[in-house]
């Protein structure tokens, strides 16, 4: 009997060799629209194994524009962003807090605790996938959209009393969205907070550390107390701090592992974390050779694989070669076809 998507994650976030490698590819909407037909295929030949629920909410959440278009956008938390390339996602420019003495009047969105958990356990029900929560939590991220990324990493430089205060505010709402989204029937929490450029850490280990780590903790036992694995996303290079990642007690962490070194996290962390993911899109989607991807692909496969511990996810965007995408999932699925004849 075949393992459906739930149990092939599970099996995957456990190292209890599932019969294939669960797959999931992230689509920016610049792919939608210009590869109409690949994605097509895609979703026909390589379903994806983890979805995310709809976050539907009973109060409205205020937002303007749309996230993905270019122009303005205002999201739930009211932060601008301003997006100068339809099918991404903009940058915030404007503060939300410009003084500390806005702090008086900032207030986190109360209306995003008010989730339909019917609407949300009936996509659970309905679906035989493993469902994330359908948002993510982001306290470092969430930081700088509300200072801009310049001031946010000033204020960690100085660390007045009032950045605490700020970042007190974030983290207790989190937790408090956090236990919303683990009281439904998801089977996953979704955490999301960019920590590396291409050669090193944005903020030091050591701010990650004291400062975040304790938050991210929090959120951890908040998913366990109503059981659910936690899922994280953070770009860049962040081998100083995985081990940290590793003991707050993530399950599956999507991170560049290219731009760290495969054989190098595989000798550290192989069979300590799930490693969600992914291709190089820097390089290797937007410019390889399929032999090029086959190689990835099978690097991947031969460092951080420990009968499980790995799901196939790359993502679809800006530049990237429609070829190299499907390339990626047709070597997985060969990799997963061979591992089966292999146990036979």
């Amino acid at each position: 009997m075949n393992m459906d998507s739930r149990e092939l994650i599970r099996r995957s976030l456990t190292f209890e060799s599932p019969e294939r490698i669960p797959r999931q590819l992230w689509l920016l909407p610049w792919a939608e629209k210009k590869y109409p037909e690949v994605i097509e295929r895609l979703r026909r030949d390589f379903p994806d194994d983890i979805l995310s629920a709809p976050a539907v909410y009973t109060k409205c959440l205020g937002t303007v524009g749309d996230r993905y278009s270019s122009g303005t956008y205002v999201d739930e938390w009211g932060c601008i962003f301003d997006n100068r390339q339809s099918g991404t996602i903009g940058i915030t420019r404007q503060p939300l807090v410009k003084e500390w003495k806005d702090l008086e009047d900032f207030k986190p969105p109360e209306a995003v605790l008010s989730l339909d958990r019917e609407a949300v356990n009936s996509f659970c029900k309905e679906t035989d996938r493993f469902v994330l929560m359908g948002t993510v939590v982001r306290p470092f991220e969430r930081f700088q959209f509300i200072r801009t990324m310049e001031q946010a990493l000033i204020d960690l430089i100085e660390q007045p009393p009032e950045l605490f205060e700020l970042l007190s505010r974030i983290h207790a709402h989190y937790c408090k969205e956090v236990e919303v989204w683990a009281r439904t029937d998801v089977d996953g929490v979704a955490l999301m907070d960019d920590w590396g450029t291409q050669r090193a850490m944005i903020a030091s280990p050591e701010i990650f550390r004291r400062i975040f780590k304790p938050m991210y903790r929090d959120y951890v036992e908040i998913a366990r107390q109503h059981g659910k694995y936690v899922f994280m996303h953070s770009d860049g290079y962040i081998t100083d701090v995985i081990p940290d990642m590793v003991e707050v007690g993530f399950d599956a962490l999507n991170s560049q592992v290219f731009c760290m070194g495969v054989e190098e996290l595989g000798r550290r962390f192989r069979g300590k974390i799930t490693f969600w993911g992914e291709i190089d899109r820097q390089q290797l989607l937007p410019h390889g050779s399929r032999q090029d991807i086959e190689k990835a692909v099978r690097e991947i496969w031969t460092h951080l694989y420990a009968d499980g511990g790995v799901i196939a996810q790359c993502e679809f965007g800006l530049e990237a070669n429609p070829k190299n995408v499907l390339a990626v999932f047709e070597t997985w699925d060969t990799i997963s076809q061979s591992k089966k004849m292999a146990k036979r």
